[in-house]
């Protein structure tokens, strides 16, 4: 078995069904990427539009492809035709848009809204203070091509592992409130995104939904 195949299987074991496994594929070549999928993961994440329309077409079409990274409002049109899921959904203008071109492909996308959590300023997402007004205003009959499944966040770099917890539980209170609340008749507002190769089992431990993984399966860049 390839070393890719048994990092695969080595955490799909410690996930114990608990969590999504998305292979973070960034910057990793298309043989390295058949192999995993060849092993039987099928979810892949691509930070860069131009990286993941290069690929696509190079692989198996049934390759569930999650955009991970943050998207420019013009870049959506080269990934609506097949992405399945886009996980930094930041603003309205973003959702606006994806609604637009994902009309065109008569599909719909699933797709997370990104929450500033770490200390990192650097990192994008909706402020803490912001998503619960941002979701109460969101008049979701106008977005027929979008599905809000969830919350996205990224924890701080670090190794400050009760800051980590600290923030992946933050996300988690606030995924709870909303769906109590604005999405409490949405049945498949049901997902958080959080939790990397670094901090993974801290995210899972605290209700992560969809970890995304890149250098624990293919190694460091």
């Amino acid at each position: 078995m390839s070393e890719i195949a048994e990092n695969i299987q080595r955490i799909l074991h410690n996930l114990q069904g608990k969590a999504k496994l998305v292979a973070v594929s960034k910057t990793k070549p298309i043989e390295a990427i058949q192999e995993a999928y060849d092993a039987g993961q099928r979810a892949f994440g691509e930070n860069y539009v131009q990286e993941l329309i290069d690929k696509q077409p190079q692989l198996p079409q049934d390759i569930e492809w999650h955009l991970i990274g943050h998207v420019q409002t013009n870049k959506v049109k080269y990934v609506a035709p097949f992405v399945s899921w886009i996980h930094a959904v930041d603003s309205e203008k973003l959702l606006t848009e994806i609604n637009k071109q994902a009309a065109k492909h008569e599909r719909v996308i699933n797709c997370l809204l990104q929450v500033h959590i770490a200390q990192e300023e650097s990192k994008y997402g909706i402020a803490v203070s912001d998503i619960k007004p941002f979701c109460e205003s969101l008049q979701l009959e106008q977005y027929p091509y979008v599905n809000i499944r969830g919350l996205m966040g990224m924890a701080s770099f670090c190794e400050d592992f009760k800051q980590i917890t600290e923030e992946f539980r933050l996300l988690k209170s606030l995924f709870d409130d909303l769906k109590a609340t604005r999405f409490q008749s949405k049945e498949d507002f049901d997902q958080i995104s959080m939790g990397m190769s670094g901090d993974w089992p801290i995210a899972v431990e605290e209700g992560s939904t969809i970890v995304r993984i890149g250098s624990a399966i293919f190694g460091s860049r």
